[in-house]
C-alpha cells in the first residue's frame, strides 16, 4: 500500500513540474529538427542537377562552380545525430557549413543571370524555382524549429520546472544564428552625393 502510494505521490508531483511538458516538447523538436535536415538534404540533392545544367554553358565560370560543389561536399560530409542538438559546437559547425552552400547557390544564380543562353535554357528555370522553393521549405523549417526550441528553453529556465530540468538533465537546446548578425543589424551607409551626375 506504501509503494503504491509513493508511486501516485511520484505521479502526481511529476504532472505538476513539467516532466510531461519537457517529453512533448523534446520530441516536437526532434521532429521539427528532422525536417530541416530533410529541406536540407533536397537542397543538396538539387546541387548535382544544377551543376550539370550550368556546365553545359561552355564559358561558365569554373570558379564559381567549383566552390558549388566544395560547399556541399562539406555541408553532406556532416555527420548529424540527435546529440547535435545538445552539442552547441557540433550545431554551429553544421550550421555553418549549411550557410556555407547556401551563399555558394547564391553567388551562382547571380553569375548565371550574365548567361542569356543559360537563362533562356528551360532546365535551369525549372531548377531555379524549385532551389527557390526549397529555400523557402527551409526557411519554414527553421522557424518551426527555433518556436519549439523557444519553447523548450522557456521551460528548462522558468521555476520551478528548472528544478525538474537539473533534475533529469535537461539542458537548453541551441537554436539557429544569424552568422553576419553585425552587418546585418548596422544601418546601411546612404550617400547620395556620388550619384549625382
Amino acid at each position: 500500500m506504501k509503494r503504491l502510494l509513493a508511486l501516485f505521490t511520484a505521479a502526481l508531483l511529476l504532472t505538476g513540474c513539467g516532466y510531461n511538458d519537457f517529453q512533448r516538447l523534446d520530441e516536437q523538436s526532434k521532429a521539427a529538427w528532422s525536417e530541416v535536415l530533410n529541406q536540407y538534404q533536397r537542397r543538396a540533392d538539387l546541387v548535382p542537377n544544377i551543376v550539370a545544367t550550368v556546365k553545359g554553358e561552355a564559358s561558365f565560370e569554373q570558379d564559381t562552380l567549383t566552390k558549388v560543389i566544395e560547399a556541399r561536399a562539406k555541408a553532406t560530409s556532416i555527420q548529424v545525430t540527435p546529440e547535435t542538438l545538445s552539442d552547441p559546437t557540433a550545431f554551429a559547425k553544421f550550421q555553418a557549413a549549411q550557410g556555407e552552400l547556401s551563399g555558394a547557390l547564391s553567388r551562382l544564380m547571380v553569375v548565371a543571370e550574365r548567361y542569356p543562353t543559360l537563362q533562356a535554357n528551360q532546365g535551369f528555370r525549372d531548377l531555379r524555382v524549385t532551389l527557390e522553393g526549397t529555400e523557402n521549405r527551409i526557411t519554414v523549417a527553421r522557424n518551426r524549429y527555433i518556436q519549439t526550441v523557444q519553447e523548450y528553453n522557456v521551460l528548462a529556465r522558468s521555476f520551478p520546472t528548472n528544478l525538474t530540468a537539473m533534475a533529469f538533465s535537461y539542458a537548453p537546446k541551441p537554436s539557429f544564428s544569424v552568422q553576419n548578425e553585425a552587418q546585418i543589424t548596422a544601418p546601411p551607409a546612404v550617400d547620395f552625393s556620388a550619384s549625382k551626375p
